[in-house]
């Protein structure tokens, strides 16, 4: 059996339960409970929820009953931003802005106070406990450079590891990273998928590292990725799921490495049919839905991520009554359906072409008669025959008989952020 997710410990004392006394009984209570409590703030605090809410009940007296109240969505997020706010603009103490593709283009604000850092970081401490130890040093290939920002909380929560954090920020020049990651010698090495690869995949990586764990992070994580890492630097690979309207931490991988354990004190996590919304039972595939149960500055109740995955039935073989929430395996709007045959997923073109020596990383456009795909390499001979037999291996791609255009270009790091398929204009 593999050690007991220090998370289930952790979660078992927020809710007021000695270390081993967590029982699914328990806890679903404790998240009843706190759902009341989210919704009693939001209505009193909340104009966007006061309204959003006006027509249905006051109370929840199941977990069945929460079924029923309406979802929050992106839109809330970009467009009435403050008005889900349940405390002063005078107590937030961070506000992060992101950028969306969606076609108004208008951002997303996200709003926390102190307390809701703390959680944040709270969670980040246990989570990395998983595989980091006292003394060891953590290489953070994140950004780190503004207060609250994800690498500056990850720093602070490693330090009550007795851990070193290093802030490298993301990587920018493959060469510089690894000449850090040779100088400082960290055991554990914390970044984006994409960017830890191209440092295993550089010619100048060898010889490699020696490290103990890697946790990728920020975006989908392809098999072929985790593979080719753990055979370079002959360690073991973690994934972490969040995103920023979680409060960047949603759960994380333990040692048995067969799902992400959730916060579940802090998040109650549904999943939910993409078209209908009806609620899935575990092993079926929908989007992820989730109710922040803590948080102060800007709750959020039943928010549709886009997200699709499935709770893993049966326990952890780590022994936790926590549920398992599996790899997310592509977003619901970032698909490009085809009427014939189906969809395609940039998870799909992931594992078709991270598998290929020598790719780093790529991008893909896509209409119902194309597919163009620009790949990032440093060993441009023969990859685009390589590329090409991959996609053509993709039953859409067969299917559609679609026209593929490859490009090979020289190594670089491409997107920064959550990798995407883009949409061809209509002819």
């Amino acid at each position: 059996m593999a050690p007991l997710t220090p998370l289930q410990p952790w979660i078992a004392q927020k809710i007021g339960l000695p270390p081993e006394g967590l029982t699914r009984v328990a806890l679903e209570a404790y998240q009843l409970h706190r759902l009341q409590a989210t919704l009693d703030l939001c209505r009193a605090k909340s104009p966007f929820y006061r309204q959003h809410l006006a027509s249905f009940p006051d109370t929840v007296k199941s977990l069945a009953d929460w079924q029923a109240l309406p979802f929050t969505t992106a839109v809330a997020v970009q467009e009435r931003p403050l008005s889900l706010l349940c405390v002063s603009q005078s107590d937030i103490q961070r506000v992060v802005t992101l950028d969306t593709s969606g076609t108004s283009g208008t951002p997303k604000r996200l709003y926390f106070t102190a307390a809701d850092q703390e959680l944040t970081r709270d969670f980040f401490h246990v989570g990395m406990s998983t595989f980091t130890a006292p003394g060891d040093k953590v290489l953070i290939l994140l950004p780190g450079d503004r207060p609250g920002s994800v690498g500056d909380l990850l720093d602070q929560a490693v330090a009550r590891l007795g851990a070193t954090g290093i802030r490298h920020g993301l990587v920018t020049d493959v060469a510089q990273t690894l000449a850090v990651l040779r100088a400082e010698q960290p055991a554990v090495v914390v970044g984006m998928p994409v960017q830890v690869l191209a440092l295993v995949r550089s010619a100048a990586a060898r010889p490699f590292p020696r490290l103990k764990s890697v946790l990728l992070t920020t975006d989908h994580v392809p098999a072929a990725i985790v593979q080719a890492v753990e055979a370079a630097w002959n360690c073991t690979v973690y994934n972490h799921y969040g995103m920023t309207e979680m409060g960047l931490g949603g759960g994380v991988e333990c040692a048995a490495r067969e799902g992400y354990h959730l916060r579940e004190a802090d998040l109650y996590v549904e999943i939910v049919d993409p078209q209908t919304g009806a609620p899935q039972p575990d092993g079926a595939y929908g989007e992820i839905v989730f109710t922040t149960l803590t948080r102060q500055g800007m709750p959020l109740i039943r928010y549709r991520t886009g997200d699709v995955s499935r709770f893993l039935p049966g326990a952890c073989a780590c022994g936790a009554v926590l549920r398992r929430l599996e790899k997310v395996r592509f977003r619901w709007h970032g698909r490009f359906p085809h009427t014939a045959t189906g969809f395609l997923t940039m998870a799909d073109l992931d594992d078709a072409l991270f598998p290929l020596e020598g790719v780093l990383d790529f991008s893909a456009a896509v209409s119902p008669a194309e597919l163009r795909v620009t790949v990032q390499t440093e060993e441009r001979e023969g990859m685009e025959t390589a590329v090409r037999q991959a996609l053509a291996s993709l039953p859409v791609v067969r299917a559609a008989e679609m026209a593929v255009t490859v490009r090979v270009q020289s190594h670089g790091l491409g997107v920064r952020g959550k990798r995407q398929m883009t949409h061809l204009p209509m002819p």
